[in-house]
């Protein structure tokens, strides 16, 4: 080799060294790993930035949810009139009045019931504070009536201090309920359209997308939609077994107010686990203060009667079938729901699991491939292409 050679093979040698790494230079697993995380972390920046944007919304958003949990209650009612040659909007009209009768007859009813008890609840829970009194002074705690008064004067102090603080959080839970009443209004509004003109808002939805993904979706959409119906069903029918068993139970122990009891429990077993825990404490609550505490403790054992039955019956037989969730993914949802969302979060969460994972499933199974049916409701409904014909031909 000549002394002129010599600059050159330095030089390649030189770009050998640093030439450019390729992918084959990476360990696998290291390539799979930066695979999944940039996927993994487009995937988390878009549901957060998702997050956001429905957060912001929330006003319009929460009514629109509780339409589709009540469309997905209420269809069957308006499908069984139609089948029985009811016009579809008439069908509509007679279902979502009798609902609002049947909610507005049980808040007259509710209503009424507290306000005949509340003055005997009200004598019980003076009594009950008498009780109290007594055990502090004469309990283990030997606390004087000095003491006492001392720490009576205490806390009266300190609501005066903070009656700025008091006043606004009165006028925020006026507002609250204004935004209640304005939800409330809207979600009737679109329960409305979505019980009248349901597939025609899902077919208009699905054609925005592009052509070959349309089957896709609609099959995924209308797979969820299914998962949403059952969940509604069998949880109302859940819940209605929680409210007869403890409302029944409290009623035969005597406690007062038991029929409002039971339809708060009807209410709260909406929200999975959190509502029954409420549900229940205010149950025991009420027998504690309103009977004593033995017959609270009969009403505790009630409630957690009521609840294994749910939850070690009702829930696998009935709700694993319908659903398709584990039990550990409806407490994490509804853990991570209310973390993010408060209650309406807890409330929305299980619902919404349930839609995506039927969603998922249908997606990664194909089922689009060999369901025609999809494929057939992504055309252009027979009204829309004669309207069409007709201002091509004009």
């Amino acid at each position: 080799m000549s002394a002129s050679d010599a600059p050159r093979t330095d030089t390649a040698r030189t770009s050998r060294a640093y030439r450019r790494v390729s992918d084959s230079d990476l360990p696998y697993a290291l390539r799979i790993a930066a695979a999944w995380s940039w996927r993994l972390a487009i995937i988390l920046v878009v549901v957060t930035a998702l997050v956001w944007g429905l957060a912001q919304l929330s006003f319009l958003v929460i009514p629109v949810l509780v339409a589709g949990l009540l469309a997905g209650l209420l269809s069957p009612v308006v499908k069984a009139l139609v089948r029985a040659r009811v016009p579809r909007g008439l069908a509509v009209a007679i279902t979502e009045l009798g609902f609002i009768a049947l909610v507005a007859g049980l808040l007259t009813l509710v209503g009424r019931q507290i306000s005949a008890g509340f003055a005997q609840l009200w004598d019980e829970a003076i009594a009950g504070l008498a009780e109290v009194q007594k055990w502090l002074s004469e309990g283990p705690l030997q606390l004087t009536a000095t003491q006492l008064q001392t720490y009576i004067d205490d806390a009266q102090h300190v609501l005066q201090n903070n009656q700025g603080t008091l006043v606004s959080g009165v006028l925020s839970v006026g507002s609250s309920a204004g935004h209640i009443i304005t939800g409330a209004l809207i979600a009737l509004f679109v329960l409305v359209f979505f019980l009248l003109e349901g597939e025609r808002i899902w077919a208009f939805l699905v054609g925005l997308l592009p052509v070959g993904a349309r089957p896709a979706a609609d099959g995924a959409g209308r797979a969820g939609w299914v998962s949403l119906v059952s969940y509604v069903r069998v949880q109302v029918l859940v819940a209605a077994v929680d409210a007869v068993g403890i409302g029944v139970g409290a009623a035969v122990l005597g406690v007062p107010l038991a029929l409002p009891l039971g339809i708060l429990v009807f209410v709260s077993s909406f929200i999975p686990v959190v509502g029954a825990l409420l549900s229940g404490a205010v149950a025991v609550l009420l027998a504690l203060v309103a009977n004593g505490l033995v017959n609270a403790v009969i009403m505790l054992v009630i409630v957690v009667a009521v609840q294994q039955i749910e939850s070690h019956i009702l829930q696998p037989l009935v709700m694993g079938r319908a659903v398709a969730l584990h039990p550990v993914a409806v407490v994490l949802s509804v853990a991570a729901g209310s973390y993010l969302a408060g209650i309406p979060g807890a409330l929305f969460a299980v619902p919404t699991l349930a839609v995506v994972n039927s969603a998922v499933r249908y997606i990664s199974a194909r089922a689009w491939e060999t369901d025609r049916a999809p494929a057939a409701r992504t055309e252009v409904p027979s009204e829309a292409a004669g309207a069409a014909e007709s201002d091509t031909t004009s």
